[in-house]
């Protein structure tokens, strides 16, 4: 039952990746697309997309590991997961706090 879960939260988050990864759906970020266009004009829109497609990668791989946790029946395949996934938010949230 929990890998079902998973999965569902997965697949959004690697369809919006892969999305993400191709340079497109910028106007999907939050905070992106509620900015005035002179602001918008600052930001490469690509790069910032690519960035957040790789962010939603890591994302998806902490997911995969806890997929891999619930088949294989270990509990620290979960727990790297959960590290990784708070790392990477931390990581993310210090670097929006900077730009």
């Amino acid at each position: 039952m929990g890998v079902i879960v998973y999965l569902i939260i997965m697949l959004p988050f690697l369809i919006f990746a892969i999305v993400l990864s191709q340079g497109k759906g910028a106007f999907l970020l939050a905070g992106f697309n509620t900015m005035a266009q002179e602001d918008k004009e600052q930001y490469d829109e690509k790069a910032l997309a690519r960035f957040m497609g790789k962010m939603m990668y890591g994302y998806c791989f902490c997911v995969l590991l806890w997929i891999l946790d619930e088949l294989l029946h270990t509990q620290w395949l979960f727990h790297v997961g959960l590290v990784l996934f708070v790392a990477l938010t931390l990581f993310f949230i210090d670097l929006c706090e900077y730009r």
